[in-house]
């Protein structure tokens, strides 16, 4: 079977990669069930590519609902190597603004009742995955660098919160994920991040902050109009930044 190597899985905001080329579909099969969409595959550069959108190809599946297993299962079976993943994140520290990109160094799993991994006792195997540093240090530099060759100033570091959704946390809620540390806050980190490393895949996340989080602004609620319209601007960037680190050959 021919293998793909690459793999991005888009988030809220992100159901069609912009710039990819010669684009076939195929349908993907699971022991876990059917992936969130059927795989759409395509090029950029000379790198053939894999795009996935983690909600569907209409954004109808929510965060809890997304068979993270089957997407991670689908692209390990057509060979992928590398993914990277895009999330669309509320903002704890106050020096993150709406359509900053930030690129985590870490975790903090607060989702519950999701299957978490491959090893749940149907296969008669226990494995315990080395799981201190989540995020490949090599793809979030190739993701750094990328940013920077078009012009986009990326954070480096943060701390992902992965929450249970759909719905968006209380004011309460943010301050103790930013007491145990957290700086930018999701749906849908995990357990797509652990999923990755328990396959041997190298995972990274680009991260696009769309509104302060519950209790980080002037305002007593969160618009659902704004974070839209930093979605449709925000991911427009995030387009660049892979196209930008697809396109151009590897030092």
């Amino acid at each position: 079977m021919h293998k793909i190597k690459i793999a991005i899985i888009g988030g809220s905001g992100l159901s069609h990669l912009k710039g990819l080329e010669n684009i076939r579909r195929e349908v993907g099969r699971t022991p876990y069930g059917d992936p969130s969409a059927p795989l759409t595959i395509g090029t950029l550069g000379d790198n053939e590519v894999i795009f996935l959108p983690r909600h569907g190809m209409s954004h109808q599946i929510p965060p809890h609902q997304v068979n993270y297993r089957a997407n991670i299962w689908v692209l390990k079976s057509m060979g992928v190597e590398r993914v990277y993943a895009v999330g669309a994140t509320g903002s704890i520290d106050p020096a993150l603004k709406p359509r900053d990109i930030v690129i985590p160094t870490q975790l903090i799993d607060y989702t519950y009742a999701r299957e978490q991994t491959f090893y749940d006792g149907s296969n008669a195997t226990v494995e315990h995955i080395d799981f201190s540093h989540p995020y490949s240090e090599p793809l979030r530099q190739q993701l750094i660098r990328a940013a920077a060759s078009v012009g986009i100033q990326a954070h480096a570091a943060g701390v992902y919160a992965a929450t249970q959704g759909p719905r968006l946390e209380t004011a309460a809620e943010i301050d103790r994920i930013d007491r145990d540390g957290g700086t930018i806050v999701g749906m849908t980190g995990m357990p797509e991040a652990a999923l990755a490393r328990e396959l041997d895949m190298q995972y990274a996340l680009i991260s696009l902050v769309v509104n302060p989080a519950a209790g980080r602004s002037g305002s007593a609620v969160i618009s659902m109009q704004e974070i839209v319209a930093h979605l449709g601007g925000g991911m427009k960037d995030v387009c660049k930044v892979f196209e930008a680190m697809l396109t151009t050959p590897t030092p």
